[in-house]
């Protein structure tokens, strides 16, 4: 692997620091009495606090002034600054410690553990006045150098592409990506609170299946050797779910992976979280009311108020929420109404409004993809979409007032799918009808559609008390709740495509045609890509780029001869 200037730097550093005896990645651990904000938010109120202070950190700046210098330290809870005074560091003769180690062997990244007491610089600024200090591991690429200047921000670590890829780096350089994950946990530790103080049971039911069930969705495929059979990454959770149900447990819930083999947008990844929930003896009705209440809850908990901004739009979590039926809705946006229209009559609407659709689509599907055309983004704020036709609800009781309609909701949000429940089928010769629909789907080429799971039809035969069913996407309940638009924000690491293969030079090839051993790697440091590349430069002009670039970085090699250079081409 070709290293670039910087690298070849950092490793002669740890070369020399080695020589002087000193470990760069030392085992044992670092005793740290303190964190960068404890003393933020302590020492202003009581300046006789933190004079024996032990702190670890990485070094994020460095203002090397002489016989003193300041350094920026970060800890995983923020940036204080240090103050360095050789004198105090090296109290006695050999001053190697500042003079070497710190002021030309150590660089940004480096983590360093520090001991000192607490003071105020004549700026005003709480900084450490280091007593000692010592190397905890060395950093060997050098991170992104963010640099201000009249109030403009250069060299930032913005990529998205760069910044998703190598999220360690993002969340050392761009604070900001911090507070995203922390919000993160806050929002499921809140949830979770919410579903433990109602009594309910957090369970876990297996990732890898036999049958993908559970959402209309196309699965990743794997192959389990021992059995000899194909296994599915789970679409969804809600089968073994009420399987528990039918079991006896009253409510259950489990935060799960779920898996989808589908495009990848801003609203959407493959892998993606989801919090499932299933009560007995509840209906759609009460876990509109529970949604609502719980959603409220956690805008409380994270942002100390209900109302949460988003791009330009303020949403309103408080309760209670507003409820539209979906053929409503439907009739609202486009002025066409479908209650009781058949699958037809459901192709001939699309195809009016524009909809791109073709002659495989269920009514289910056509009605779902005239709602997400037509009507979805006039729901800015939260509205429980109601009462689906039973052909986009598979799993989904009949509405008690119209069995052509189901009891379920979707919660819309700035325009997005937040939430979906049912109140849940129970009827197994139902169930098992629908899931033979489901199949006659399937061969018209849905490849979406859900398979039958014989096993789940046989749970229902074991009788299954009336049940309310949810599932809530985590991801875009974050996005929501710190003002992401983009579902890659919100995931530490969301899924990439590969990165394309670099061509990277070899030593070797250098090797091969005169280059000394020791001078390989700086020849492609240098700048040299391939040999190709050298050969179409004359011999005294890489001759004084490689002694040049020998000379700036202090190599300890021989310089090269003109002699030696010529012989290479």
């Amino acid at each position: 692997m070709a290293l670039s200037e910087q690298e070849l730097v950092r490793r002669n550093s740890l070369n020399e620091l080695r020589k002087l005896g000193i470990n760069p990645y030392p085992a044992e651990g670092y005793v740290v009495n303190v964190t960068a904000s404890e003393i933020k938010e302590k020492f202003l109120a009581d300046n006789t606090l933190f004079q024996e202070v032990s702190i670890a950190g990485r070094i994020m700046s460095r203002r090397i002034m002489g016989a003193a210098s300041f350094v920026e330290l970060k800890d995983s809870t923020s940036r204080i600054q240090l103050y360095f005074k050789r004198d105090d560091v090296c109290p006695k003769e050999d001053k190697t410690l500042y003079n070497t180690v710190f002021k030309r062997l150590l660089d940004m990244g480096d983590f360093i553990g520090v001991t000192g007491y607490v003071f105020t610089t004549k700026m005003g600024e709480i900084s450490i006045h280091v007593t000692s200090f010592r190397l905890l591991s060395k950093a060997l690429r050098p991170l992104p150098v963010v640099k201000e200047k009249d109030d403009k921000t250069f060299d930032a670590f913005t990529d998205p592409e760069m910044r998703f890829r190598q999220r360690y780096v993002d969340l050392i350089v761009n604070d900001p990506v911090k507070e995203i994950f922390i919000k993160r946990t806050k929002i499921i530790n809140s949830m979770r609170s919410f579903l433990n103080d109602h009594g309910y049971l957090e369970v876990e039911t297996p990732i890898l299946q036999a049958i993908p069930g559970g959402a209309s969705a196309r699965p990743f495929v794997t192959h389990h050797n021992s059995l000899d059979i194909p296994m599915y990454l789970r679409v969804a959770n809600e089968l073994y779910l009420k399987r528990l149900i039918v079991g006896g447990f009253e409510g259950v819930y489990e935060f799960a992976k779920d898996f989808r083999n589908e495009g990848m947008d801003r609203t959407h990844n493959p892998e993606f979280t989801q919090m499932e929930i299933y009560v007995a003896y509840k209906d759609y009705n009460w876990m509109m009311s529970f949604t609502e209440s719980m959603l409220e809850k956690i805008a409380l908990d994270v942002h100390a108020k209900t109302d949460v901004v988003f791009e330009k739009n303020t949403i309103s979590f408080k309760a209670p929420f507003n409820r539209v039926p979906i053929l409503q809705a439907i009739k609202d946006h486009t002025g066409i109404d479908l209650n009781g229209k058949s699958a037809e009559e459901c192709l001939e609407a699309a195809k009016s409004l524009g909809i791109e659709v073709d002659e495989s689509m269920g009514k289910g599907k056509l009605i779902d993809e005239i709602f997400g055309e037509k009507c979805e983004h006039h729901y800015i704020q939260p509205t429980f979409i109601t009462d689906y036709p039973v052909e986009m609800s598979p799993l989904c009781k009949r509405h008690r007032e119209n069995p052509e309609l189901t009891e379920r909701f979707e919660l819309m949000v700035n325009g997005k799918e937040l939430a979906n429940a049912y109140t849940e089928l129970n009827d197994p010769i139902d169930q098992l009808e629908r899931f033979e629909e489901q199949v006659r789907l399937a061969e018209k080429g849905d490849d979406e559609a859900m398979w039958i799971d014989t096993d789940f039809i046989r749970s229902l035969e074991y009788g299954m008390p009336p049940t309310s069913g949810m599932g809530i996407g985590i991801d875009r309940l974050v996005m929501f709740m710190t003002n992401n638009s983009s579902i890659q924000e919100v995931l530490f690491f969301p899924q990439m495509k590969p990165e394309p293969k670099k061509f990277i030079p070899k030593p070797e090839d250098f090797i091969t045609i005169g280059v000394p051993q020791e001078w390989a790697n700086y020849v492609i440091a240098a700048g040299f890509s391939s040999t190709k590349e050298l050969k179409e430069q004359k011999a005294s002009k890489v001759h004084q780029i490689l002694n040049g670039y020998r000379k700036k970085n202090k190599l300890d090699i021989p310089a090269l001869k003109i002699e030696e250079v010529e012989a290479w081409f």
